[in-house]
């Protein structure tokens, strides 16, 4: 584990953005700067936090811990399904295949739990018992298991906007992805979800819900893109704790930003208008906790790279 003075002194070196010149026609999410030539896309992992589709700052070292841990389940699940990944030149980049995003993002559930707009637990507390086409009993609480992990799509909204939560059938009604593709890219998540909770249980993890992006390559096969099982894109809970915490009516312990979206909400804020700065505590606190998930997913001690980003991933890429 890294130790807190690292991580302190990290604080005001974080990679915020990125402006390769050369490296291709670029595209800025939310966490992630793309950079698209030809048949490869260059995914540069950067610092950036976002929860409640908003970006509320930078956590030292997140992007190399987010795209080292990506490429490490890319390798796990390549007999479970195909992605665009090819390697990884820098440890703050994702070289792939250039593949056209699939508008839906799949998201496989396992618990009911969440405080965000497009979370199950928000919908069932207003008294909601259908979810994305999946009828819910009453009496479930906060954070219990469901009785079968369940798909429950969303639509894919422009940087700033929020994803909205929607059935097979309203996602097919947009006009945006045929039956096919969608049923061909449900069947994989799903295979993938179970091979990520079966490795996470014997790491002493839960897999709680996570998102996947797919997309297609040039010749219309449908790959997942993007990154898999990351702090960023998954709930992590420590599993050793949930029973006794859970009969007690406590929050699991999570290992993923949900520490940070729990900052703000005990604040009020579920992201509307513009978030308070993220203080001090909470970045380094929201480190640790991306570290650790990556040291117990895969049984490896975090290596950070304390060089300047920028002009080390243009010498990785060839840039400069």
């Amino acid at each position: 584990m890294v130790d807190d003075e690292l991580l302190k002194a990290q604080l005001g070196q974080t990679l915020e953005r990125t402006s390769f010149e050369g490296l291709g026609t670029k595209y800025e999410g939310k966490v992630r700067d793309n950079y698209s030539r030809g048949d490869r896309r260059f995914i540069v992992v950067t610092d950036r936090i976002s929860a409640f589709d908003r970006i509320l700052g930078t956590i030292p070292f997140k992007g190399q811990v987010l795209n080292q841990l990506a490429a490490w389940w890319f390798e796990k699940t390549k007999d479970v399904a195909k992605s665009h990944y090819i390697g990884t030149p820098d440890p703050n980049v994702l070289e792939c295949v250039e593949c056209k995003p699939l508008p839906v993002e799949m998201v496989v559930r396992a618990y009911i739990t969440g405080s965000t707009s497009t979370s199950m637990w928000t919908h069932y507390q207003e008294g909601k018992r259908t979810f994305c086409g999946h009828a819910l009993p009453e009496g479930l609480v906060k954070n219990q298991k469901l009785e079968r992990a369940i798909l429950t799509p969303a639509t894919k909204a422009p940087l700033g906007e929020h994803d909205i939560s929607a059935s097979r059938e309203e996602i097919l009604a947009r006009g945006e992805i045929t039956a096919d593709d969608f049923d061909r890219a449900a069947e994989m998540v799903m295979k993938l979800f179970a091979v990520g909770q079966k490795l996470c249980a014997e790491r002493g993890l839960i897999l709680v819900d996570t998102k996947y992006e797919l997309g297609k390559t040039a010749s219309g096969e449908i790959v997942l893109i993007d990154e898999i099982h990351t702090p960023d894109s998954s709930r992590y809970w420590m599993a050793n704790t949930y029973d006794e915490r859970f009969t007690a009516g406590l929050d699991p312990e999570p290992l993923d930003k949900d520490f940070v979206r729990r900052y703000y909400t005990a604040l009020g804020y579920r992201g509307d208008g513009e978030p308070a700065p993220l203080p001090p505590e909470v970045r380094v606190g929201a480190a640790k906790r991306y570290i650790e998930a990556y040291e117990r997913v895969t049984g490896e001690t975090f290596q950070p790279n304390v060089d300047d980003p920028l002009p080390r991933i243009a010498k990785n890429l060839g840039l400069s």
